[in-house]
């Protein structure tokens, strides 16, 4: 992976396996998150008491934090079956439907990206979530025939990395709603520590301690850095992962200390050389960059606001003094200059 994709928050296909062997199973075994997990453990044992179905989840948050991970926990917690799906996947009120007639009483759905349905599936899922009942129209004119057919009480849980564009009338049909946080260096340095125990990966407190600082608080990413640096153990040292080797591979692959790649730098620079350090609009800023603005705004920007490299304003992007400081850049105060030291 080059170009900053080694960074890339979002999984891509060759990555579902080795995701999938490293996930948690349970609550107590994921890492981070501390108020959403604690408040789940509450939510996942009433409603197992009451044995009734968890009311519907809500997930949202920057992508690679464990969005989908917690879809399956909250299944496994529950007992249940999940049927996994995507919002763009469903072109038709009958492939939802598909879905929730087959399910069983209690089950979990998760729906990721749910903020891409179209809105005539959507309005088919409303009936689904409130009444477990879904409305089925055969035909067209005056031969259609309506049908509502009754389904099993389920629990859909949905994933977002962009909740503002989940309509209100969706929102408002999740009794849990929860947001998932860039997390700390500690915990990033416990997952990868947790995932070189099952990957066999030799690797010291330093050198998981190197690898998280620079994952930009996402355990994927930490995850798939894990594994790169490995390759670079294996065939440039001894096998072990330390301190040296980590930053050695880590600087091979372009991730600085402070997590930023080649993406971030062409972003940060580009405000600042082409607009004059900012405002700039997402799609001016797209262009001048040769990237789509909905993976600037979901990939790269959460986690530059978050470091303090990019601010938000009404009139578009603006590059902080500390991201000048980071890039060998000569700060000139609050004219949006800079210069190279």
């Amino acid at each position: 992976m080059t170009d900053g994709l080694i960074t890339d928050p979002k999984v891509s296909p060759d990555e579902l396996q080795s995701e999938s062997r490293l996930r948690p199973k349970m609550l107590d075994e994921f890492v981070g998150q501390s108020k959403t997990k604690e408040n789940l453990k509450v939510f996942i044992e009433a409603a197992k008491q009451r044995e009734e179905p968890l009311d519907h989840v809500l997930l949202y948050g920057p992508p690679g934090l464990g969005k989908t991970t917690l879809a399956h926990i909250i299944a496994h917690e529950l007992g249940v079956n999940i049927r996994s799906s995507s919002g763009p996947v469903f072109q038709t009120a009958a492939e939802l439907i598909g879905i929730l007639t087959q399910i069983e009483r209690r089950d979990v759905v998760f729906i990721d990206e749910i903020h891409r349905l179209n809105r005539i599936v959507e309005e088919h899922l409303y009936p689904a979530m409130e009444e477990f009942r879904c409305e089925l129209i055969v035909d067209k004119g005056p031969n259609a025939r309506h049908y509502s057919l009754t389904i099993e009480p389920f629990t859909l849980v949905g994933a977002t990395t962009r909740a503002g564009m989940i309509t209100p009338p969706m929102r408002s049909r999740f009794g849990v709603v929860a947001r998932l946080d860039f997390y700390s260096a500690d915990d990033l340095k416990k997952i990868i520590l947790r995932s070189a125990g099952l990957l066999g990966i030799e690797i010291d407190d330093k050198g998981a301690e190197e690898i998280a600082g620079r994952s930009r608080g996402t355990p994927r990413i930490a995850n798939r850095l894990l594994r790169r640096v490995r390759d670079f153990a294996q065939i440039k040292g001894k096998g072990i992962i330390d301190k040296e080797m980590a930053d050695y591979a880590l600087g091979m692959l372009e991730v600085d200390d402070r997590g930023l790649n080649e993406m971030d730098r062409r972003i940060l620079l580009a405000i600042i050389e082409k607009f004059s350090g900012g405002p700039v609009g997402i799609s001016s800023l797209s262009v001048a960059v040769s990237e789509e603005a909905e993976t600037i705004e979901d990939v790269y920007e959460p986690y530059l606001i978050q470091e303090g490299f990019l601010q938000r304003t009404s009139r578009g992007r603006v590059v902080t003094e500390n991201a000048y400081r980071h890039l060998g850049l000569e700060w000139k105060g609050d004219t949006g200059q800079g210069k190279l030291l």
